[in-house]
């Protein structure tokens, strides 16, 4: 069975680009553009991973990766911060965030982040 993965990310040529990447390596994969998309999709089904920008339109990644991990129902779900603007310390210091990467980023190097979270 396929890995479902999530991603939340406003900036739709980068969305477009690791949704396309994450397709080719065989995941199944959901977009999101905003946080409130995102809760919807969550709503319908948990993923086993989840991809998420900081910065969103209507709100905050590090806030909404905090309370995934504060949550019985999502804590276990391996989440991926990826940013321009915030840091390594931040995402996982307040957010709980199980990784991090720093945009621009290889996209070669997120599948192998994503693999070893998924493994």
């Amino acid at each position: 069975m396929q890995k479902l993965i999530q991603i939340i990310e406003d900036d739709e040529d980068i969305r477009d680009v690791i949704e396309f990447i994450l397709q080719e390596s065989e995941y199944e994969v959901n977009v999101a553009s905003n946080a409130k998309e995102f809760k919807i999709n969550l709503f319908n089904t948990l993923p086993d991973l989840i991809v998420m920008d900081v910065r969103l339109p209507d709100g905050n990644g590090l806030q909404l990766c905090r309370q995934l991990k504060q949550s019985i129902e999502t804590r276990h779900i391996p989440v991926i911060i990826i940013s321009a603007h915030a840091t390594a310390e931040e995402a996982s210091k307040q957010a709980f965030a199980d990784d991090f990467i720093s945009k621009p980023f290889d996209l070669e190097e997120l599948i192998k982040r994503i693999e070893y979270h998924l493994a």
